[in-house]
């Protein structure tokens, strides 16, 4: 048996009912979501689906179950926050064009992720640190719904990890606001307030993140099935190839086609929805 979950604010009852109809499914609708139970749909029908319709529709993975869950494995830039805050950093230096161009060209995987972090930290050198502070307070918001997709998490007693390849500035700022359990990041090397333009130590990049979903499987003693893994980059790839279910949200291509779900309509709380959790 197949499920579908159908959400976002252009879902109508009508819509669902056509999609349950066409692959004789049988409907279930909820507030916030729907979700459809039937045979097994083929790619190129689910491809179909969504050409059609302007709301997400994901087919959950069979050996995933919803309620096993006990760990999410959220990236930070553009996925739980708006920004990428490396590029917002180099703004105070008048080098954002440089860094995004190569951000972009890293998200895209066009060229590895370790490469282009130290190519972009090193065009921050000589930045006063307070700029940091500043990108934190002017420039940082969380993404849509993300407020509620934690309050959810947690009312699940799941835990919560954010994995970054970005700063430990920002994630363990984050990690206290918004009460999480675990994070990962990159630390900036500075030198009498100012940046070196360069990393402490290794780079948390694609094989990282993935080596921390597993090291917190085996410290929670789950199985990667009950993972939850969510990004929008290709250097989240890794993590999100080795997680029960994986969730591109807003993201590149590449990891649209070989995430399990997409979030392209929904914020992040239509991670609830793929729970079947109400929001």
């Amino acid at each position: 048996m197949t499920r579908l979950v159908l959400q976002g604010a252009a879902l109508t009852i009508d819509a669902a009912n056509e999609i349950s109809d066409s692959v004789n499914g049988e409907l279930q609708n909820n507030n916030s979501f729907s979700t459809i139970d039937c045979e097994t749909i083929s790619s190129s029908k689910l491809d179909e689906f969504r050409a059609r319709f302007d709301f997400d529709i994901n087919v959950l993975p069979s050996d995933f179950e919803p309620t096993s869950a006990k760990l999410f494995i959220t990236d930070m830039d553009s996925t739980l926050i708006n920004i990428e805050c490396v590029d917002e950093i180099a703004d105070f230096i008048n080098v954002k064009p440089q860094v995004a161009e190569i951000t972009e060209a890293a998200m895209r995987g066009e060229i590895d992720f370790e490469t282009s972090l130290r190519k972009r930290v090193s065009l921050l050198k000589g930045l006063d640190v307070t700029a940091l502070e500043r990108v934190y307070e002017e420039r940082l918001q969380l993404n849509p719904g993300a407020e509620v997709m934690l309050k959810g998490l947690k009312q699940q007693g799941i835990k919560i990890a954010l994995v970054s390849g970005g700063f430990t500035f920002f994630t363990e700022r984050l990690k206290q606001r918004l009460g999480l359990d675990y994070t990962m990041a990159n630390v900036l090397a500075e030198e009498n307030g100012r940046l070196t333009g360069e990393v402490v130590g290794e780079i948390c990049g694609a094989q990282a993140k993935a080596d921390f979903l597993l090291a917190h499987c085996e410290l929670l003693n789950i199985a990667p099935s009950r993972v939850i893994a969510i990004g929008d980059g290709a250097n989240d790839l890794l993590m999100m190839n080795e997680a029960g279910l994986s969730i591109a949200y807003h993201a590149k291509p590449k990891v649209q086609e070989q995430a399990a779900s997409r979030l392209n309509y929904c914020g992040l709380e239509g991670v609830l929805g793929l729970l079947q959790l109400k929001y």
